[in-house]
């Protein structure tokens, strides 16, 4: 039984603005988001007029013809669309190569989680079916010194193009025929074209691996060799007009300024103006150096008239919650105006919106730690790169309206790589840390952690309190043991030594469970989780935790999760964001519930069920209304592709929330 002072201690007490002022900050961040600046002056967007002109596209209609045909003709276009450009690059007296790579599976692995997904070695059992074959060409800068260079990226199918992929195809090729006549480069031009029938990540970040590791004569030419007899885009170099141009030599530019990775997309029948969509995401929430956003903002609509677009949560844009909390900050802004004039707060109920639907898509997609495109695998070699995906409305038949294309993207490219070609270093001015809430507008990292901080201070708090509680309610029996009270804290913490590793090897059977071969999804799930409950029982069992105090317990389990969350904050804020919308609310108002009243006891309820990592999943693609599948299928495909892309927000469910959740019920059901 508790002593009065430990009765007196567990009444709660109610501070409701300190336990929201993060989720008040959070949603203040449409709000509080400033418009993207260029901060690199080297970088002089829009200082010059644009130089490619409809003859420039002569050739890439060419281009696109011939590539259209041979789709239509040819029963292997996987062999001759490489082949055909190389041969155009060729043609333009600039270096040309090919680039094999092996098809990769993406399977978990605990030695080569902090890797990039594709780090493993290629396995020489193989086949030389599964490899993929990217054309390389590079422009040498006649005012550079090789030491640099821009990357153009263009993924295709080359098994099943589309035409989308051809104009994109054309569209870079005109670009890069542009630049082998200019005189004003001081970086050397690659153009990747990507084979990306075995994924567009895969091709890239292949390439990028290849590209940064030296070559030695070892693996790499003896899975050349085992392949080149059988592998007709070798044969076909005979048929080159010039063979000696085009090789299997890898060859390297300079180290990488920027990248972008050019497509075509039609444009949806809601659309009224052409626009282009920026993705920028890649693993583990890293970001591109916001300059280059804004380069290529700046430039799509001051000089080319384009609409700049930024995925969203479009579920969000009908929220009437969401609409009523614009109408509260733009009602206050307008008392605010009235009281002084130059404050200036608050925004369009619309533009509100439209920024939050924005903001919660940007942390969402950071949290998961997947990249949005080829261009994540740029991140992972510190090189700043973006997807650019043109969309216009064309027609298959509309030879003008293609041209159009052409012509616009053509020059948006070209005001882009000329002012990456004038920076004199690396990007390193502006943010590499933000959320995007519009595109033209961001929220910095000094003003996100502010939400961070206030929606996670309470813990450190809460948990002082908690083993101050529990000190003064000592009985006067052990007044004489009270010097050694201080220490009364390892008891808890052994009990949560073994929880978290319990997390560690969760964390690690899915390695072993795939092991398993022919099972399916929901079976291997059930696995899992079965493994991880009879693990759990072992661990209790040696804890010893039923002796242990639940204000000691809960206090040193607060304190745990607050340097996780801050631990994870680090690494990938977004999931470090939310994890504590989920656990802060848990651990604030988690007690057993033999001391906690019917309300208390249904909200810590509920807490618990929204807390468990699967629940929540649910929950947010109910909220949001994303697909829904079946179940257990679902949850394994999710987990499936955290673990493949090695991404830290698996290792933060296994190792900080899970153990959270789950000691919070061992709080709830304490015996007291």
């Amino acid at each position: 039984m508790a002593t009065t002072t430990e009765k007196d201690a567990e009444k709660p007490k109610h501070r409701p603005i300190v336990r929201i002022a993060g989720v008040l900050a959070l949603l203040l961040f449409p709000v509080l988001a400033k418009k993207t600046y260029v901060s690199e002056n080297a970088l002089l967007p829009g200082s010059a007029n644009p130089t490619i002109s409809d003859q420039d596209f002569l050739g890439a209609n060419t281009f696109i013809d011939e590539l259209t045909i041979l789709k239509l003709k040819s029963q292997n276009t996987g062999i001759g669309i490489p082949r055909l450009i190389a041969l155009n690059i060729a043609n333009l007296g600039v270096e040309v190569s090919y680039h094999r790579f092996q098809k990769q599976s993406n399977k978990f692995h605990p030695l080569h989680f902090f890797t990039s997904p594709n780090a493993e070695a290629n396995n020489l059992n193989e086949t030389c079916g599964s490899y993929g074959t990217n054309t390389v060409g590079i422009i040498r800068a006649p005012r550079g010194d090789g030491k640099e260079s821009i990357v153009l990226v263009t993924p295709y199918n080359p098994v099943n193009l589309t035409q989308n992929e051809a104009l994109s195809l054309g569209l870079t090729y005109a670009m890069f025929s542009l630049l082998t006549q200019v005189s004003w480069l001081a970086k050397d031009i690659v153009w990747l074209a990507a084979d990306s029938q075995y994924g567009q990540y895969n091709s890239v970040a292949a390439w990028l691996r290849d590209y940064h590791t030296p070559s030695f004569d070892g693996l790499g030419k003896l899975l050349g060799a085992s392949c080149q007899r059988s592998n007709a885009v070798h044969e076909s170099k005979l048929d080159m007009s010039n063979e000696e141009e085009a090789s299997d030599t890898f060859r390297r530019a300079g180290t990488m300024a920027a990248a972008l990775v050019i497509k075509v997309a039609n444009r949806s029948e809601e659309a009224e103006e052409d626009a282009v969509s920026i993705y920028v995401e890649a693993s583990n929430g890293q970001m591109p150096n916001l300059d280059l956003i804004s380069v290529v903002s700046y430039m799509a609509v001051y000089e080319e008239g384009l609409r700049v677009q930024v995925k969203k949560l479009v579920s969000l844009l009908d929220s009437r919650w969401l609409k009523f909390i614009g109408e509260v900050f733009e009602t206050v802004a307008n008392i605010a105006r009235r009281l002084n004039p130059q404050w200036k707060f608050g925004i369009p109920v619309k533009e509100y919106v439209e920024g939050s639907a924005t903001l919660f898509n940007s942390l969402f997609q950071q949290a998961i730690g997947v990249p949005t495109g080829s261009h994540g695998a740029f991140r992972d070699y510190q090189v700043d790169a973006l997807t650019m995906e043109i969309s216009v409305k064309l027609s298959s038949t509309d030879k003008g309206s293609q041209t159009e294309l052409l012509l616009q993207g053509g020059r948006l490219i070209e005001d882009v790589v000329r002012s990456v070609n004038n920076l004199l270093e690396k990007f390193h001015q502006s943010f590499f840390l933000y959320l995007l809430t519009l595109s033209n507008k961001f929220v910095s990292v000094g003003v996100y952690m502010i939400a961070f901080l206030l929606l996670v201070a309470p813990l450190p708090v809460l948990a002082a309190s908690l083993f101050s509680d529990a000190n003064k309610s000592i009985p006067e029996s052990e007044e004489k043991t009270k010097p050694f009270v201080s220490w009364s804290w390892l008891h808890p913490t052994k009990t949560i030594f073994y929880i978290h590793l319990w997390g560690a090897i969760v964390s690690l059977l899915p390695y072993f469970v795939y092991q398993m071969s022919n099972t399916k999804p929901t079976s291997l799930l059930l696995i899992w989780a079965s493994l991880s409950l009879f693990i759990l029982t072992v661990m209790f069992s040696f804890s010893g935790s039923r002796s242990t105090q639940w204000a000691l317990l809960k206090s040193v389990t607060v304190l745990t999760t607050f340097t996780g969350l801050c631990l994870m904050s680090v690494i990938n804020f977004a999931t470090a964001e939310i994890g504590a919308l989920l656990l802060v609310p848990l651990c604030l108002m988690i007690k057993p519930w033999r001391l906690a009243g019917k309300a208390h006891s249904a909200i810590n309820l509920v807490f618990v069920v929204i807390g468990f990592p699967g629940a929540a999943f649910f929950v947010v693609k109910s909220a949001f209304r994303f697909q829904n599948g079946p179940s257990l299928v679902e949850i394994w495909c999710w987990v499936e592709s955290l673990m493949a892309w090695n991404s830290a927000t698996y290792i933060y469910i296994c190792m900080v929330h899970l153990p959270c959740w789950v000691l919070c019920i061992h709080i709830l059901l304490h015996p007291c």
